[in-house]
């Protein structure tokens, strides 16, 4: 099979070298890439955006299957331009991809699903959202309610930074996507994220993790899109999962194919769980960064063929071998970062680095220049590793952090604490 995936970050770096080990794949081209996927795969460089572009390439590099990577492209409708070429796609349509695009439609499908989430309230209007925020008073969370690279997520402590964060979201610090804002109930519990397969009938697990979105140790400071991730999470039990099965994923996918606009793809359901009851914080039409780097470490090369029997509506005769370990993944991010961080910085070491099935440096923000590998982005490494405890992936997923020579980045050296 020739593949193109669609992407450029950790996520992608991840499932690129799932895909590469299996035999299946003759050859694999990541649009745009980085420097790590660079060096198992063909990076080619065109609008990922633009599903009349993406097509053409897929027709002229006899593609048989596209995976995308991000949300954008997804909410941009490539999927649907790629399906209208018969094209095999990995991806929801924009229709459906806008249980991630909105979160006001999250909010309408989950009641008419009478799926369990946070009760809310939605706004376009800076005053009405204000004397809403001063009525209920602390604690609750803003959210833009478009797509906002993952930054779109407020939780304010005091009524003041409440009104600062409407401010900054009907002033366009998140462009369109705060042009509307939902404000909902903050939930108390534990966090954590459910991969489910879905081929537009059938519902198929993948996996659970759970990832740390702040940037400060013991889960401080400002939200990032992510600083580590572990897999599978402990507080989603088997009893729990099966709950937020039936409560929430299932009931969801049917209201979506109910409305004519069935759902294809990953569906990422972020949970919130307090006294064994899930209720659902998010969804998320695309696999998680850092989860999805979690995931394919323990999946391997079985993740390709779940991902192309998904695509072809093929679910009901697969299924997930899942071995008895653990993976942990750590983010090495540009000193700054969530805020502004300095780009072309040199990273060293990551030669000298061994790499197998258990320990694999994966690449986020990175770009090659003259032969060095400089950070780009703000999470730039993905230092991920699997083991037979949570203790012995964390071992040597921080052994990889060590080996690495960059003075301008920095990691959280607690990833994993709850669950150790």
């Amino acid at each position: 099979m020739n593949i193109l995936i669609l992407g450029s970050g950790g996520r992608e770096h991840a499932l690129a070298w799932a895909v590469m080990q299996n035999p299946k794949c003759d050859k694999l081209i990541v649009a745009p890439g980085n420097a790590g996927i660079a060096q198992i795969a063909d990076c080619a460089s065109f609008d990922v955006n633009d599903g009349g572009v993406v097509v053409t390439f897929a027709e002229e590099n006899a593609i048989d299957l596209v995976i995308v990577g991000p949300e954008a492209p997804l909410a941009a409708g490539v999927a649907d331009a790629l399906r209208n070429a018969s094209i095999p796609v990995f991806g929801p349509s924009a229709a459906a991809a806008k249980l991630e695009a909105s979160k006001s439609f999250t909010k309408e499908i989950c009641d008419a699903a009478k799926a369990p989430t946070a009760g809310y309230a939605h706004f376009t209007d800076l005053a009405a959202a204000k004397a809403y925020v001063t009525e209920q008073g602390m604690p609750l969370v803003i959210k833009a309610d478009g797509l906002a690279a993952g930054k779109g997520v407020i939780i304010p402590e005091t009524l003041e930074e409440a009104l600062a964060a409407l401010d900054d979201m009907f002033g366009g610090a998140f462009g369109e996507a705060g042009a509307e804002v939902v404000i909902e109930e903050f939930m108390t519990g534990e966090e954590a994220s459910y991969f489910i397969l879905v081929d537009g009938e059938t519902v198929l697990p993948i996996g659970t993790a759970q990832d740390h979105k702040r940037v400060g140790e013991g889960d401080t400071g400002p939200n990032t899109g992510g600083m580590g991730a572990y897999s599978p999470a402990p507080v989603l039990t088997d009893e729990i999962a099966q709950k937020a099965l039936d409560e929430i994923i299932k009931p969801t996918m049917a209201e979506m194919a109910r409305r004519g606009t069935p759902y294809q793809g990953v569906l990422y359901a972020g949970l919130m769980i307090e006294n064994g009851q899930p209720r659902l914080v998010e969804y998320n039409v695309r696999f998680g960064d850092p989860e999805c780097q979690v995931l394919m470490l323990r999946l391997g090369a079985q993740a390709l063929d779940l991902i192309h029997a998904c695509a072809e509506g093929r679910l009901a005769e697969a299924q997930v071998n899942w071995a008895d370990d653990h993976a942990m993944t750590v983010v090495l991010a540009a000193s700054g970062y969530p805020g502004s961080y300095e780009k072309g910085t040199a990273i060293n070491g990551l030669d000298a680095i061994t790499e197998d099935s258990f320990n694999v440096m994966f690449h986020a923000g990175t770009s090659e220049k003259d032969g060095q590998v400089v950070a780009t982005g703000g999470r730039v490494l993905n230092a991920t590793a699997r083991g037979a405890t949570l203790q012995e992936a964390r071992d040597r997923a921080y052994a990889l952090v060590d080996a690495v020579d960059w003075p301008e980045g920095f990691c959280r050296r607690d990833i994993g604490w709850r669950a150790l």
